[in-house]
């Protein structure tokens, strides 16, 4: 059995997107100062700026490892971080022209990531950090002197690639960290939905256990009753009548036995790896003598290499209780069928009743829903719960032409010669 992979948290994958944001700016950045130097275009104070730049490498460099580690990563040190930003930011502004600098617009960056992926308090923290930094930066910086031509060719051509770079950091970054935050949300949805099914079927797995406990006592107290009434009448017709009243609290007390026997051999039973096929004939004719009053047809769609699977007992009932919710709309001509892809096999099961009821469509596979007039409901929602532990779906549709269409899914993994 493969092992689950457990997605990294929406705040890890965060920092791990604004590290590789810090990268890509920290580029630009040196290579801004880099031209200056070069080109002698502007008188900066380069040792400052170099350590500025040095510091947000080291930055980066113990992002990097600190991400490595397995700690969690809160949104305090996610907010932490974008405030580490808006500093070296400040500061690189600070010996570069300060407000008169055309990336001073940069400031919005990480002000709108924090707006997307950290809680209101902290945004407003991060947003008066980047207000007060600019209002001192209106005040007092190191300026820039130039030719005022050059340096208004400087502050637009600046701006162009300030707002350029700001636009395109917040789309495809932003929007990227906001989706991950969704996909989260749903992933927790998705859990808490899967708890709720679990609490249902431990309340029904234990009003289970209870009422086989119950029906112990009642079911032998009339095997007693019925053996004698059979040996004080001789009536052939009564004797008759008996016997199969007789039969049935037998078939009633071996299926008692058989829960009991069932949770035991879940405990100890090794789930053997076989051909979807030879599992699907196994369970077919198994059903076949519980209904034989029943009609089918078998289909396989694919021929070639057949896949495998491991079915645990209760994936095998669960294709049972699928195969008599079919049989109970209309037992005659259900269609059965095989197909597969590279990561799922499809079984089919089509019958000719009146159909799912668009009414309770969205219901049914819940507990105590049920089309049936009479039933409890439980059928399908016990299968559904099987087949969603051995990592499949069940679907229901109403066919096109009429009936019912059920639709079961597994992964399979490994394939064997048919």
């Amino acid at each position: 059995m493969l092992a689950a992979v457990h997605p990294l948290s929406a705040t890890r994958q965060n920092l791990w997107r604004l590290t590789f944001i810090r990268i890509l700016v920290l580029a630009a950045q040196a290579g801004s100062v880099g031209v200056a130097y070069w080109t002698e275009l502007l008188p900066l104070p380069w040792f400052s700026l170099a350590v500025t730049l040095a510091l947000s490498s080291l930055l980066c460099a113990f992002t990097a490892l600190r991400l490595r580690l397995s700690l969690p990563v809160t949104e305090l040190e996610y907010a932490m971080q974008l405030a580490c930003d808006l500093l070296i930011h400040s500061a690189l502004l600070y010996y570069s022209g300060g407000s008169t600098n055309p990336f001073v617009s940069y400031y919005l960056v990480p002000l709108a990531i924090a707006a997307v992926t950290l809680p209101w308090i902290y945004s407003l923290v991060l947003s008066g950090i980047a207000l007060v930094a600019y209002s001192l930066l209106l005040v007092q910086f190191y300026p820039l002197e130039t030719l005022p031509l050059a340096r208004d060719t400087m502050q637009v051509y600046g701006m162009w690639l300030s707002i350029a770079l700001a636009a395109g950091v917040i789309t495809f970054f932003a929007a990227r960290m906001a989706e991950e935050l969704r996909r989260q949300e749903h992933l927790r949805a998705e859990r808490r939905e899967e708890s709720l099914r679990d609490e249902q079927l431990l309340a029904v797995a234990t009003q289970a256990a209870g009422a086989a406990h119950e029906l112990g006592t009642p079911l032998a107290t009339m095997s007693v009753l019925l053996n004698e009434m059979r040996q004080d009448h001789a009536d052939p017709l009564l004797q008759e009548d008996l016997q199969i009243l007789q039969d049935q609290v037998k078939l009633c007390k071996e299926t008692l036995q058989q829960l009991v026997r069932a949770a035991e051999a879940n405990r100890r039973l090794a789930i053997v790896e076989q051909d979807v096929t030879a599992w699907l004939d196994e369970a077919l004719n198994r059903w076949h003598l519980m209904r034989p009053e029943a009609s089918y047809r078998f289909q396989r769609l694919r021929d070639g290499v057949v896949p495998r699977l491991t079915p645990p007992p209760d994936l095998t009932q669960a294709l049972l209780n699928l195969l008599n919710n079919a049989a109970d709309a209309c037992p005659d001509d259900l269609e059965v069928r095989l197909d597969w892809d590279a990561q799922d096999i499809v079984i089919s099961i089509r019958d000719h009743g009146p159909g799912v009821p668009p009414a309770i469509a969205e219901a049914i596979g819940k507990p105590f829903i049920t089309t049936k007039g009479k039933g409890f409901g439980l059928g399908l929602f016990l299968s559904k719960a099987s087949v969603t532990r051995a990592g499949g779906s069940v679907k229901l549709y109403s066919h096109e032409q009429g009936g019912t269409l059920t639709e079961l899914r597994l992964p399979h993994g490994k394939r064997g010669d048919q």
